[in-house]
């Protein structure tokens, strides 16, 4: 999560700056193959989550789409569009910081990652430093907010 959260905070630091969001995927060998943190600001494309963009790298190192046996790790609990590309690249399992009760869909508002109708269910660890995640966000948009 360490990791991730360096990510993040490099988000915040470009400009245009992004939410901080980070994301990596770590293979069922514990290397991590891929890491990312939000563009959606700086690509303008709102499919530029931290997720989606590790996701990506992933499957493009090892060749394919199908993530079967990595880890997923994020900062902020992911949201719908996220939680389905989860599912879709057969993650085992994703670790999570800090909760999002306004659009998580990994236990918070949702559950996708756990959804027993789709053909694949996600193990999930929340709470991972999650009030450094957290706080992370909050001094984001307290800065954006001029407060």
């Amino acid at each position: 999560m360490g990791l991730a959260l360096e990510h993040a905070a490099a988000a915040a630091r470009r400009e245009p700056a992004d939410v901080p969001i980070g994301a990596l995927v770590v293979d069922e060998h514990g290397a991590v193959i891929a890491r990312a943190a939000n563009r959606r600001e700086a690509d303008e494309d709102p499919t530029a989550h931290a997720e989606i963009l590790a996701l990506r790298e992933a499957a493009r190192i090892r060749g394919r789409w199908n993530l079967t046996g990595c880890t997923l790790v994020v900062t902020l609990e992911p949201c719908t569009m996220c939680a389905g590309a989860i599912v879709l690249a057969r993650i085992a399992r994703v670790v999570v910081g800090a909760p999002d009760p306004k659009a998580g869909a990994a236990g918070s508002l949702y559950d996708l990652v756990r959804e027993p109708r789709l053909n694949h269910r996600v193990e999930l660890t929340d709470g991972v430093r999650a009030a450094e995640c957290g706080d992370l966000l909050r001094a984001f948009f307290r800065a954006r907010r001029g407060r």
